[in-house]
């Protein structure tokens, strides 16, 4: 199969049981597309020579803390940089375990797609239910189901397809198959096989490898025309006495959170309602006539409107009304519970709101996905919450704007995060 060029940042995240093999898969990605420091490679090539092992354990790239190494878990998400010739990466490596559900969460709200790995001697597990739940929870728009291991059950097409059956009967049950797109793809991160390179032993698998899948997946933000989203993260007032051109000069600087702006774009300023059209777009000292997602951008506006830090730049024709009152479901961070007497910050986009718990309408059991009733969060619960809040906020639901749709929960007296909230 061809590869189209895609000059395009991709993040992605690998996600599955404990031992299904997510280290081995991204030192294998890293190996085969030569993209390991000499140096980092002798390091892991002695390290595995020390083990006793015969092959290099990939692995090793991946899992960078000491207590990693020593018992050959991930316990921390581990971040890792590699490009091809078509196309840059950055991959997160999820913890396994429940008790990191958390980390999990926290690596899948930046990735646009996710590797959950099967292993396939065992089938789908209860951890890879769980995965699947919290990546269609996050909102991740495509799927990679990677059957791995296949060399420990002799490249048997049946197992496959058996597993890939299960799967789909499962996704469909909790509306995963209906709102994501899933591939599968059998694989051995240990010999290579379906990565990078097809070697000889799945001559029965047609479809494209793992690379060929990551080179053409579409990037964030491309997949549909999204609403225009400019929250204000400072007002540029040079006051330069000496300059004249700069005496008047005010400047909305931030950062295009989704959808794109030109000059001439008539603009609404939220909460306040101001309208006004745009006078120019500043990159430093380069003009442009239009910026797109993820572009940090000055933006002058015709007429000069009272808007500040917090304040949000939409386009007149995609307003939004400002909201007192959301309901999310919050993954907890934090080792202190959640109390529904206490009053949390909301912090959204660039900006903040105090807040009170409306209600806790359910949690969730991520291992059955039961809705369950309770009066508090622990670390890593994950539930549907309602909040009351002192400031209006302008978001969008997290299914159609992961930008607007996103917030995070600060304890007041700590100032620490503990939630992460996805708006329903």
């Amino acid at each position: 199969m061809t590869t189209q060029h895609n000059d395009s940042l991709l993040r992605f995240m690998t996600c599955g049981s404990v031992d299904d093999g997510k280290s081995t898969l991204i030192g294998r990605l890293l190996y085969d597309t030569k993209t390991i420091l000499a140096d980092t490679l002798s390091n892991i090539e002695r390290t595995s020579s020390k083990r006793g092992m015969e092959a290099v354990d990939l692995s090793l790239l991946t899992d960078g803390l000491q207590a990693e190494r020593e018992q050959g878990i991930t316990i921390d998400v581990a971040y890792r940089y590699f490009s091809t010739g078509t196309r840059k990466y950055i991959i997160a490596d999820a913890p396994g375990h429940e008790q990191y559900t958390r980390n999990m969460v926290t690596a899948a709200s930046t990735a646009n797609l996710a590797i959950i790995l099967i292993d396939a001697r065992k089938g789908v597990l209860t951890q890879t239910r769980r995965h699947s739940y919290l990546a269609h929870l996050v909102g991740l728009p495509h799927i990679v189901v990677a059957v791995n291991k296949m060399d420990l059950v002799n490249y048997d097409q049946a197992i496959y397809e058996k597993i890939k059956a299960d799967y789909i009967a499962f996704a469909s049950e909790i509306g995963l198959a209906q709102a994501r797109d899933i591939k599968f793809l059998p694989m051995s991160a240990l010999n290579g096989d379906m990565l990078v390179d097809r070697l000889d032993n799945m001559n029965w698998y047609q479809d494209e490898t793992l690379l060929e899948i990551l080179e053409q997946a579409p990037a964030a933000h491309s997949d549909q025309a999204e609403p225009f989203r400019f929250p204000v993260q400072f007002v540029c007032r040079p006051h330069d006495s000496a300059n004249p051109e700069l005496h008047d000069f005010r400047g909305f600087m931030g950062r295009v959170e989704s959808g794109d702006i030109a000059v001439g774009n008539a603009v609404t300023v939220l909460p306040n309602g101001y309208q006004s059209r745009v006078k120019a777009i500043q990159i430093g000292h380069d003009q442009l006539q239009s910026a797109q997602t993820e572009q940090s951008i000055t933006l002058l506006l015709e007429d000069e409107i009272d808007t500040s830090r917090g304040d949000m730049i939409v386009k007149t024709a995609e307003v939004i009304e400002p909201v007192k009152h959301i309901e999310a479901h919050v993954c907890w961070l934090s080792e202190t519970p959640l109390s529904t007497a206490r009053t949390y910050i909301i912090r959204h986009t660039s900006r903040e709101s105090k807040a009170k718990i409306g209600s806790i309408q359910y949690k969730v059991d991520v291992n059955t996905l039961e809705q369950q009733s309770t009066a508090d969060l622990k670390m890593n619960d994950i539930a549907r919450v309602s909040f009351k809040l002192a400031q209006p906020l302008m978001v969008d639901s997290y299914e159609k704007n992961r930008a607007t749709g996103a917030f995070i929960v600060i304890d007041e007296s700590t100032n620490n995060t503990v939630g992460a909230g996805m708006i329903v």
